[in-house]
Parts: structure tokens; sequence; C-alpha cells
């Protein structure tokens, strides 16, 4: 299937750009993550709906950043956001970060469509040299030709301003008549990250909201003090609390709570 095949979005609400065929494969096999099942970001899950809800109904609406921590639900997030919109006329073309030159051609295919399109950005930045974000960028603002009103794009990093920040850029910041004025390559740092009109913050969940996570991914069991301390032993041994670890230790314990193995 190449990028300007036919492609049918009504009854596909998701697909991603494959590089080696120049163009989109359906997702059969959605993740089903609901947006009930998601821990400790309702903050960030009411910005990100309340701007997803005014982009269905061609109001005025951001394209959006998630970065922080890693494992806090930022990818679940944009995943139930599918879930929870894609029978209202929600769809979404995931794009590799290397495949981000083709990003105005995939655009071009879809500006006319009746869809609301997210085009989603996993584990976004850029390191020094890369020039691929520069297609981005037109996306995001366009150029001579304004952005289409059916498309935005939604990205994950854990960086916020997606470049690399380095201490010699801000040494070579300067003041001038009371005026701070930045080095230019912060300008281009920040720069690139101004384009998303929402960005959404997520840090490492506090103790009592891992234990949420784990509770809601193990309704059944009894033993809640037990749970619990095998739960905070686990992420102590991984060093991390988030939604990721709260996961990892479903997979590994799932099988042993009904044998009565988790005491």
């Amino acid at each position: 299937m190449s990028a300007t095949a036919p492609f049918d979005w009504q009854s596909t609400p998701a697909a991603v750009w494959r590089r080696h065929r120049s163009g989109l494969r359906a997702i059969r096999r959605l993740d089903p993550v609901q947006w009930q099942d998601l821990k400790g970001i309702d903050r960030q899950q009411q910005a990100l709906a309340r701007n997803t809800e005014r982009f269905l109904a061609g109001e005025p609406s951001n394209n959006a950043l998630l970065w922080g921590s890693r494992g806090t639900g930022k990818s679940s997030l944009i995943k139930a956001l599918l879930n929870r919109y894609k029978e209202r006329g929600l769809r979404m073309i995931e794009v590799d970060k290397d495949d981000l030159v083709n990003l105005p051609e995939i655009v071009d295919d879809i500006c006319d469509l009746p869809f609301r399109f997210v085009i989603f950005c996993d584990d976004l930045s850029f390191d020094v040299g890369e020039s691929s974000y520069k297609a981005l960028k037109r996306v995001l603002e366009g150029s001579l030709e304004l952005p289409p009103e059916n498309v935005r794009v939604y990205a994950t990093s854990n960086r916020r301003h997606l470049m690399p920040e380095f201490m010699s850029d801000n040494l070579k910041s300067e003041m001038r008549d009371g005026e701070l004025h930045p080095a230019e390559a912060i300008e281009e740092q920040v720069s690139l990250a101004d384009r998303f009109g929402l960005q959404l913050s997520f840090y490492a969940f506090s103790q009592d909201v891992f234990l949420q996570a784990v509770d809601a991914l193990f309704p059944q069991f009894d033993d809640r003090e037990g749970l619990h301390r095998e739960a905070i032993r686990f992420a102590t041994a991984k060093g991390v609390r988030n939604g990721r670890t709260a996961q990892q230790f479903y997979r590994q314990f799932a099988g042993e709570r009904e044998l009565g193995k988790l005491k």
C-alpha cells in the first residue's frame, strides 16, 4: 500500500507509517487500555480530553506534548484517548521520529478527509545534527500554507524541550541593557517545544499512587497488606515507582495470586 493508495478510515481507527513500503498499515490489534484504567494522572487526562473534544468539535485546539519521567503513563494516555474517542471520528497515525521527513506527504493525503486525525509521535527527541524536526515544525505551524484544521500532533518525550541541552549553550547567553538574550542554540531548543500549545508534565508516582495502580490491577486479591508489601519490594528493586513498574509487577505475580503464593 502506497501513501496515495485508498485507505478505509471508516473502519480503521489507527494506522502506522511503514518506511519500507512508503505507506500506511492499518493497526488491527489496538492496545485495549481504557481511560478509567489510568491512575495518578487525573489532571493530565482532563486537560488532554478537553483539548481533544474541542478538536473533534471543530473548535480551536492545540498540538500536545506530554513530557516527563519514564513509565508514568504518557503513551498509555494517548492509546486510551483513541479508544475513548474513535467512535466520535478520532483517527490516529503513529509516525516514528526517523520518518518525520515523510510527515508533509502523510498530511497531504488526509487533510481533506472527513475525520479528525492525531499524528502520534512516541518517545520524541532529537540529537545534535538531526534535521527531521524541520518537517515537524512545518506541520505544527505551517509555512506559506496553513496547517490543516483536521490534523493535530500529540507527542510524548522524556525531554521537555525535545532537543539536547548543554551547559555551554547557557554560557553563550548574554545580558544587554538589562535584558537576557538567550544563545541561538537555546532559542532553537525551545522553539520546537513552543509549537506545542498544550504541554503536560508527568512525574514519578508517590507510593500511594503506585499502590493505587497496583490495586487496580489486582481487584480480587484479598490480602492487600501482603500485596502492597510485595509491590513495594518489587518497585524498590527496580528503583522506580510508576505505571510501567505496576504493570510489570502484575505480569510477574498475576499467575501466583490464585495459588496463594503471594504472601
